[in-house]
């Protein structure tokens, strides 16, 4: 069995380096021409099962990927939430605090809980 992890094609914010997560923006022209790229590579398969986010640049890279069809949308699928650090690139975020680090201290404005398996942090 083979399994595929397909991220989505470019947006605004990845191309310029924000943090995206909650944030449903489209792809760009060349995140649309990449995820079509992937389309005769795909079609070689034969997939089983196609999970893709609600989001509407995964469900567009799923579609011109030519996976579409047979997607199923799972809402668990959905990024972290950035809290108040959506949108700042990592620059931005040093600058107001210099010793961040994104699994340790998580993000203002997202509460920040220990997971019931205690092997993670969930939002």
């Amino acid at each position: 069995m083979n399994v595929f992890a397909i991220r989505h094609g470019e947006t605004a914010l990845s191309l310029s380096g924000q943090h995206t997560g909650t944030t449903d923006i489209p792809l760009t022209g060349n995140g649309r021409r990449l995820a079509e790229r992937m389309r005769p590579v795909l079609a070689r398969e034969a997939f089983v099962l196609v999970l893709v986010s609600p989001m509407q640049r995964a469900r567009a890279t799923c579609e011109l990927a030519g996976l579409g069809e047979m997607a199923v949308i799972e809402p668990n699928l959905v990024e972290w939430n950035y809290g108040e650090y959506e949108g700042l690139t990592p620059e931005q975020i040093r600058e107001a605090a210099p010793d961040w680090l994104i699994f340790r201290d998580g993000w203002p404005g997202r509460r920040k809980r220990r997971s019931k398996s205690g092997r993670g942090w969930t939002g």
